[in-house]
């Protein structure tokens, strides 16, 4: 993926805008893919990294700030990601017997199995996504990424 030849330009762009742009381009393109992976579930990349909080729960319920903790991709309406997958009837939201002021929210059946189909689908557009990169320079960019702040 070459910056200069996407954005359609002669002039060398600077190292660090080049960098920025580069790093855009790719989550642009990663989002895209992952979208795409999860579309024929109904599902958006948001629920899907809410169901898959749940599942890591191992049957424990989570809170609303749980999972914004735990989210990838942090925003403020978790509440809206867990009111679509509630009327799915992936989740279930119950009010806390020992605090009412606690609401708790747990994966059900019908989500560990619509679950287990995205997990699939998310693994092949992993695949496709990273198929001209080795492990070792996938350990590379890990090492990398981890620089960032």
């Amino acid at each position: 993926m070459n910056v200069e030849d996407i954005l359609k330009t002669d002039k060398e762009i600077p190292l660090k805008s080049r960098t920025l742009i580069h790093f855009l381009l790719v989550n642009n393109r990663v989002n895209e893919a992952l979208n795409t992976a999860l579309k024929p579930h109904g599902v958006s990349l948001q629920q899907f990294n809410v169901l898959r909080i749940l599942r890591g729960q191992n049957e424990k319920p989570a809170s609303l700030a749980t999972l914004n903790e735990r989210m990838v991709t942090k925003m403020s309406n978790t509440t809206r990601l867990v009111d679509k997958l509630l009327l799915k009837e992936y989740v279930e939201r119950r009010v806390c017997p020992s605090n009412r002021r606690k609401v708790e929210i747990r994966i059900t059946k019908e989500g560990l199995s619509i679950l287990k189909k995205m997990d699939i689908s998310m693994s092949e557009a992993e695949d496709r996504l990273l198929q001209n990169l080795s492990d070792q320079e996938m350990e590379q960019l890990n090492v990398l990424f981890n620089k960032f702040e």
